[in-house]
């Protein structure tokens, strides 16, 4: 973590000074009503979400530092429950256990700060949930070392009764966790150790590349993180390591790099993947990985990879790549596109790694599309299914076929979902369409395709007595 820079502390300073001097501040300490206090909360916590939103925008390895600058009394613990929910997402999970695999003492400080405040009567009613969440994450030692450190009976009741015992089994944990993830969707808050040696790569690893990919599922990659990067990619101590490959693959898909930073990575990328016997098959498993995750690698990330690689170093990367440029630079519609694709594919085994990859490529292209199309486009998908079984033949591979039906059927049960005159033209183009091509596609049975368009007779209310 990095320490706080003057512009996120300055315009911090400030707010907590118009706190200080604030009318309502001043009225709710005398009457002690939560009217007071809520326009406080209403005045001020706009101000301070805004700057740690830029900052975990722009300079996100600096928000515990703007989190712990929050605790300071002269804030009267005005967007510490957000913060306490923060804190509590941030940890990595066992996903086996639902449990953390660490102690979070960042959870533990801002939890310390609020019950210790002077105002925890009422910020008490805005965090029960976020201390359920955090202590169900929690070993039960951690836990009662936690309660145990407050000589308030009332602050250790409230505590102690946060511990339910639904959230004792590992599904009642899982179910909990991912409801209250839900409230967070739209927020930005995680942050990342970048390690200096093996033993903390190791340790921080799995954190750091959940926090990597979470920038990339919200198109958020900043310059900030990238000097962290490079540190990290050139530590020769590092080389040979799955973990270090690993976030150099990320580095080298998702971050626009200046000329000099390209050079550095090219550099770097090639002298590993030639010095390294197993850089291919672990490259393979690690892009295949992303494409189960649902991260996009798109032509921009393909693009980059193409463009740090040694032509000179013979090996499988470069002849996925060179397929990779061919499918971008024609189409997977072109009949040269597929030419290639047939040509690779069949030059390695079917269920090689790089097939499963090469696999599901193909399927992003469609699902591209599929996924973002309107129900009004709906003649698009009669176009892109002319290509399905082009594919399917080339792979004759169950689990792409499967893939293909899962994402046109959720597609089609959209359109029936608008298109719901029977007699109209457009429900009928669909029907005919669907009838024919997903029954020749082994997408549906005859008697499936009726059962999907048959009326449904609306149950008739029950008389009353």
């Amino acid at each position: 973590m990095l320490p706080l820079d003057d512009k996120y502390f300055e315009p911090l300073e400030q707010i907590a000074g118009e706190i200080q001097a604030s009318e309502d501040l001043a009225t709710y300490l005398e009457e002690e009503e939560d009217e007071f206090f809520n326009n406080l909360k209403e005045a001020f916590e706009p101000k301070i979400q805004a700057i740690h939103r830029s900052v975990a925008e722009n300079d996100p390895l600096q928000i515990e530092a703007f989190e712990k600058a929050l605790l300071h009394d002269a804030f009267e613990g005005l967007f510490l429950p957000r913060v306490l929910g923060f804190a509590a997402l941030r940890g990595e999970i066992n996903q086996e256990t639902m449990k953390y695999v660490r102690p979070q003492e960042h959870f533990k400080e801002v939890l310390l700060a609020i019950c210790n405040s002077a105002n925890f009567d009422i910020l008490r009613k805005r965090i029960g949930q976020t201390i359920q969440v955090g202590f169900f994450l929690s070993s039960n030692i951690w836990v009662a070392n936690l309660i145990n450190e407050f000589s308030n009976k009332r602050i250790r009741n409230f505590l102690t009764s946060q511990r339910l015992d639904r959230y004792r089994t590992v599904p009642g944990r899982a179910e909990g966790y991912t409801r209250y993830m839900r409230q967070f969707k739209n927020e930005i808050y995680q942050s990342a150790v970048f390690p200096e040696n093996k033993a903390e790569l190791q340790v921080y690893y799995n954190k750091l590349k959940q926090f990597l990919l979470s920038r990339f599922q919200i198109n958020n990659v900043n310059a900030s993180v990238v000097p962290h990067m490079k540190k990290l990619i050139e530590n020769k101590e590092f080389f040979g390591m799955r973990e270090h490959l690993e976030i150099m693959a990320l580095y080298a898909n998702f971050f626009d790099l200046s000329e000099e930073d390209q050079k550095h990575l090219k550099e770097l990328f090639n002298k590993n993947r030639e010095t390294n016997p197993e850089f291919a098959q672990m490259w393979f498993e690690f892009t295949l990985e992303l494409h189960n995750r649902a991260i996009d690698l798109d032509k921009a990330a393909d693009s980059r990879i193409s463009a740090i690689l040694d032509p000179s170093i013979k090996d499988d990367i470069k002849d996925y790549y060179g397929l990779m440029d061919t499918l971008h630079e024609k189409g997977y519609m072109d009949e040269g596109a597929q030419e290639a694709v047939k040509v690779y594919y069949h030059s390695h085994s079917g269920l090689s790694t790089e097939n499963e990859c090469v696999r599901r490529a193909i399927y992003n292209y469609f699902a591209r599309l599929l996924n973002n199309i309107e129900t009004s486009d709906y003649t698009e998908l009669f176009e892109v299914s002319k290509y399905y079984g082009i594919y399917m033949q080339i792979f004759g591979n169950q689990k792409f076929n499967q893939d293909l039906e899962h994402l046109s059927m959720k597609y089609v049960r959209k359109l029936l979902k608008v298109y719901v005159d029977k007699r109209g033209k457009d429900y009928q183009d669909i029907k005919k369409f669907v009838s024919t091509t997903f029954v020749d596609l082994g997408f549906l049975k005859p008697k499936e395709v009726v059962e999907l368009f048959k009326s449904r007779r609306k149950r008739k209310p029950k008389e009353s007595k």
